[in-house]
């Protein structure tokens, strides 16, 4: 950078503070002409290089409006099959017994559609079988018994957290890949990500007539973040929707939290990088500014900028939340300020089971990979 912003404001006093009258004008506006190119020139380097340091992580990660999604997160969405071969993966039951289509993986992905299948005599010819963890994890030793392909690859894929993730230790040695929301996971399928748009866009932030929302159906007394509720509605008004508490249709769930300045996205638990769809979905699709309860700020940082979110980490207590929570309703400029991220990115949470298997298409189909198993999930995983 070329000019300091204490370097920028002398230059600008400077040029302020000549006289601009008689002959000494025309002398003068031959030497403010490059100047005032070269203060233009400044404050643009100033400014990209001072104002948006965050910027600069998710225009090298984020995908942008007029691209394929991102590949698997260790390779290049641009590189070429391995093989013309149309290649068949066997889903071994469907997840939580949730029906759906199979997707067109190529129009997300610069690589050759998949042959999905559900299909167990398919068991024996299927260059990769998925394994959805919570419909297998009551009755492991099932998987043990089943023949295999020599150079098959064996995917376990899993959305849960550890905490909801019973038997793990018994699915070590069993796998050969993972698929989870974890980012070191062989193919990441996060519950959201941030999207590049092609140029800066005005702010739109839905307007605000309300205050703090959250929206919770598995509701457990013990729970940590029911606890901090329980604080933290003693200092500030909070309505809950759910299944114990007012009704939310789900097509009004959007429309309904966007009328909220903030919206609590607490997780159900505390792991790395398990940050779901509270967030993605219900805080930043509906453009509401999220307060957060997970995993650390530093682990949130990696998925988000600093200033788009408010983490409870960062506050004593439930009451002084609240307080800046109050204060930062009263104060239009603040409250803008965690919405200006969105000029440059938008969030996506629209990711689904199919997305996912498209994910497990493309990294099979380029990367370059030797033939290994995962000797202990839970010590990863955990």
């Amino acid at each position: 950078v070329l000019c300091t912003h204490s370097s920028l404001s002398s230059l600008f006093a400077d040029l302020c503070m000549d006289p601009v009258e008689g002959k000494k004008f025309s002398y003068k506006k031959i030497i403010i002409l490059p100047l005032s190119f070269f203060f233009g020139i400044c404050l643009f380097l100033y400014l990209h290089e001072f104002k948006t340091p965050w910027l600069k992580e998710y225009t090298s990660t984020a995908h942008t409006e007029d691209s394929p999604a991102p590949a698997a997160h260790a390779e290049d969405s641009s590189a070429p099959p391995k093989s013309d071969q149309k290649l068949t993966i066997l889903l071994w039951q469907w997840p939580f017994g949730q029906h759906f289509d199979f997707a067109n993986c190529s129009k997300l992905y610069r690589t050759p559609d998949c042959h999905f299948t559900v299909d167990h005599s398919w068991s024996q010819k299927a260059q990769a079988v998925v394994v959805h963890h919570r419909d297998v994890c009551w009755d492991p030793k099932k998987l043990t018994q089943i023949p295999r392909l020599q150079s098959q690859r064996w995917i376990w894929f899993n959305l849960e957290s550890p905490s909801h993730s019973p038997n793990l230790g018994a699915m070590n040695n069993v796998f050969n890949l993972t698929m989870s929301y974890r980012k070191d996971s062989d193919i990441f399928t996060p519950y959201g990500e941030l999207q590049l748009l092609s140029e800066p866009q005005p702010l739109n932030i839905p307007p605000k007539t309300k205050l703090v929302a959250w929206v919770v159906s598995n509701w457990m007394e013990s729970s940590h973040r029911v606890k901090y509720y329980r604080e933290l509605k003693n200092h500030i008004k909070v309505d809950i929707y759910g299944r114990y508490h007012l009704p939310l249709p789900g097509d009004k769930l959007l429309s309904t939290l966007s009328q909220y300045k903030f919206y609590l996205a607490f997780e159900n638990s505390q792991h790395e990088d398990y940050i779901t769809e509270k967030l993605w979905r219900n805080a930043l699709s509906s453009g509401t500014v999220p307060v957060v309860l997970g995993p650390s700020r530093e682990n949130y940082e990696r998925f988000l900028p600093p200033d788009s979110f408010i983490h409870i980490d960062d506050f004593a207590s439930a009451k002084d939340l609240a307080h800046y929570l109050q204060e930062l309703s009263e104060d239009p400029e603040r409250y803008q300020s965690y919405f200006q991220w969105r000029r440059w990115l938008k969030p996506n949470a629209n990711y689904n089971w199919a997305i996912d298997l498209c994910k497990a298409c493309h990294f099979l189909q380029t990367t370059q990979s030797r033939y290994q198993v995962v000797p202990d999930l839970s010590q990863w995983f955990v």
